[in-house]
């Protein structure tokens, strides 16, 4: 048993690593194909915040997601800083063997708690999808490809409801047992609250070290940083976040976008605890990409701070 009886103040960490999702998730729901240029400047600027983990672009086939049918050509041309890895969505093995030729480091992998959402989401079972990743996973770490799984759906889903926490740990576990270095826990359609976050993690922790484990939330009922905050109490040390609120779930109707990644720096800066990354460059970065969008910032933090002096984190951001 992983799971160890301290107070959950306790727990946290002085430091929270911020996965990246905005060029990936953020954008494969746009209804406008993005510019392959746009993508890569967009990676770049992200690059230069302070960001270690930035997921890049997804190798998918582009019957099923036409914005990255220029995965490739991204990938190929964003500027790699050294200490930044760039994973990317690997669904199949056609899709692994597409990421090997162009150099790939890392890949994700998907999987579900639900039974329902699984075979909405990609048409078979989660045993058939965990089979499936079982020979990506192989193959990927024959080829020193560092594998980040991903299990959707941790607390409810939007055709069975509520998820039982034993369901996740079960997924997740085997996940591991795969290969996969680390395990991102999302909430979805963003229904989750800190008590039933607290409960999912309370059954995965018993089976997956806190340290191997991440929090994917979506803020549809506005409970995404209290639920980010239930996590990190419980040893969590690993956020995953789109900046300026980029996303959303395509099978979930009426769901909202990703936690805005400067909300939870925001946060986090304000507990005194580091994440290494720049607001001020974030929130930027964030305002650049709406405005090329045509969004308007979803990000709280960011609208707040675009015009003035943050007394927490001390930076001013700069528009112009």
């Amino acid at each position: 048993m992983y799971l160890k009886k301290r107070s959950m103040s306790a727990n946290c960490s002085d430091h929270i690593k911020i996965v990246e999702v905005g060029p990936r998730d953020g954008l494969q729901n746009e209804k406008t194909i993005v510019p392959a240029k746009v993508k890569i400047d967009f990676i770049d600027k992200l690059s230069e915040t302070g960001l270690t983990v930035i997921e890049s672009t997804s190798f998918v086939s582009p019957k099923w997601i036409p914005q990255f049918a220029d995965s490739k050509e991204v990938f190929g041309q964003i500027n790699k800083v050294d200490y930044v890895s760039y994973p990317v969505l690997v669904p199949n093995m056609q899709g692994l063997q597409t990421a090997l030729k162009v150099g790939v480091k890392e890949i994700a992998v998907f999987g579900a708690a639900s039974e329902s959402f699984s075979r909405k989401n990609i048409n078979c079972s989660i045993e058939e999808s965990l089979d499936r990743f079982r020979l990506v996973c192989t193959a990927a770490k024959e080829n020193d490809i560092k594998i980040r799984g991903y299990v959707s759906c941790v607390v409810g889903c939007p055709y069975e409801g509520r998820i039982e926490p034993k369901a996740v740990a079960k997924v997740a576990k085997t996940m591991v047992d795969m290969g996969c270095y680390e395990i991102s826990l999302g909430d979805t359609i963003g229904v989750g609250t800190p008590g039933s976050m607290n409960s999912m993690l309370k059954a995965v922790l018993q089976e997956i070290p806190a340290s191997q484990l991440a929090i994917h939330c979506h803020d549809t009922y506005g409970q995404a940083l209290a639920n980010i905050l239930t996590a990190i109490q419980n040893g969590i040390q690993t956020v995953d976040a789109s900046v300026a609120g980029l996303g959303g779930c395509p099978y979930a109707k009426g769901a909202s976008g990703n936690i805005a990644t400067e909300d939870v720096v925001y946060m986090l800066k304000g507990m005194g605890i580091k994440t290494g990354v720049s607001l001020a460059k974030l929130v930027k970065v964030g305002m650049w990409i709406s405005k090329t969008l045509n969004r308007t910032v979803q990000s709280k933090a960011g609208i707040a701070l675009a015009n003035k002096s943050c007394d927490v984190c001390t930076e001013k951001v700069d528009l112009q």
